[in-house]
């Protein structure tokens, strides 16, 4: 299987056993998985953060470790550590938890800043050190973590260097009416039903092979400068103090190369960039104090430079896209 929209397909037949009206969460974290990056989950108590995280590593067949962030949560509970051991008179390595496929950081923002810090260098360079000793990390490698925003008490902001790591930051809200009327009428009868329910249905081949697929999807020069123009506005507008880096701009057109993939197409177009643009950069956003004095939110303010930002029309983009199964090297004709 490895074309990443069949993937896809298959993934969210298997996941709607258990998930109901979380087709927009898993799709990008299917992107993300694509794309070996990492996504931020916020919502609620009780929409199925954890759950969803937990029915994706079950569908996907990785290797899934649950991690209950709390503020007395050291560093070493979650990359590991050397003990000593008396039977043998040496230290032994125990490994922590971040050592598999799909970590799942459980209210990242109540452990201190400390211990999320400890996360920083697996999801950037995945890897970890522990007492100077560099030890590589299992490929793939994906952190999704979850955050209430209601309850303020006892938590910890993420760093604006953390947050940067994120691919997305996905807003999970309470299910609409129907969703939630065909929760009731689902588990009513199946209370159980759990993620463990579920059957693997893809294979680290196939998600090998779908990522090599994405790499080589084609970005027209519009549709980057159409990513640069949307960075730049970011970093012009008065209610920013700091604008969307490198790192932003980048991980926005990986993913905006997955979902072209997921759709079905092997070339970049700008509703591609568009679609995925608010998940991608709002949270990385640091507001001036005027804007956080008047309550001014990053989303809104993505969307506002996305109103404004003139995207490339489709004839450019497609006029520089390369035919299939060329590898890039020849143009498509009109």
């Amino acid at each position: 299987m490895t074309d990443p929209a069949e993937l896809y397909s298959t993934l969210q037949t298997e996941a709607a056993r258990v998930l109901i009206g979380q087709e927009d969460a898993l799709k990008r974290l299917t992107i993300s998985l694509l794309t070996q990056s990492h996504l931020l989950l916020e919502g609620v108590p009780g929409v199925a953060k954890t759950t969803l995280a937990a029915a994706f590593a079950q569908a996907t067949g990785l290797q899934g470790r649950r991690i209950q962030m709390t503020p007395d949560l050291l560093p070493a509970d979650i990359t590991g550590t050397k003990i000593y051991r008396e039977d043998t008179g040496a230290f032994e390595l125990e490994r922590g938890p971040v050592f598999s496929n799909l970590v799942i950081a459980d209210e990242i923002n109540r452990a201190t800043p400390k211990t999320q810090s400890a996360l920083l260098e697996a999801m950037q360079e995945t890897q970890v050190t522990i007492e100077g000793e560099t030890l590589n990390l299992p490929t793939p490698f994906m952190v999704v973590a979850t955050q209430n925003p209601i309850e303020m008490e006892g938590t910890f902001g993420l760093p604006e260097a953390q947050r940067d790591r994120f691919q997305f930051k996905i807003d999970i809200d309470i299910p609409s009416r129907d969703k939630q009327a065909e929760i009731l009428d689902r588990f009513n009868y199946e209370p159980n039903l759990g993620p463990d329910d579920l059957e693997q249905v893809l294979s680290a081949e196939d998600i090998a092979s779908a990522r090599t697929k994405v790499k080589n999807v084609h970005v027209a020069e519009p549709v980057r400068d159409y990513v640069l123009d949307i960075a730049e506005g970011t970093q012009e507008t008065p209610d920013v103090s700091h604008g969307i880096s490198p790192r932003g701009s980048l991980h926005l057109l990986q993913a905006a190369k997955a979902h072209a993939a997921i759709e079905g197409r092997h070339y970049v177009i700008p509703d591609d960039v568009k679609t995925l643009a608010v998940s991608a950069l709002a949270h990385r956003l640091v507001l001036s104090t005027d804007a956080e004095i008047g309550d001014v939110e990053p989303e809104a303010i993505i969307e506002g430079i996305l109103d404004t930002t003139t995207p490339p029309s489709r004839g450019d983009v497609t006029a520089q896209a390369p035919a299939v199964g060329d590898g890039g090297r020849t143009k498509q004709k009109d």
